[in-house]
């Protein structure tokens, strides 16, 4: 496979929170590799999340703006958008 990013990602474990407040909704999910341009997100079910949401990571309280670069059947892959 042929890599496509940018800047290498860190492998991490950090629970974190997909919010999406114009539905008034938030999802569980945790982060599985992280980069200063993007991340890798494990969630029970991808369905369901748009494709820009925000992502609160709980240990950091970091709010980041996330567009979905890739869906997979349990996990998502975000770039981050600029503030």
């Amino acid at each position: 496979m042929i890599e496509k990013r940018k800047t290498q990602r860190t492998r991490v474990l950090k629970s974190a929170v997909i919010s999406f407040h114009e539905l008034g909704t938030t999802i569980d999910c945790t982060v599985r590799d992280l980069s200063m341009t993007g991340a890798c997100l494990r969630a029970a079910s991808p369905a369901g999340i748009p494709n820009e949401f925000n992502l609160v990571v709980d240990r950091d309280r970091v709010l980041r703006r996330c567009r979905v670069a890739w869906r997979g059947v349990d996990r998502i892959g975000v770039k981050f958008e600029a503030a």
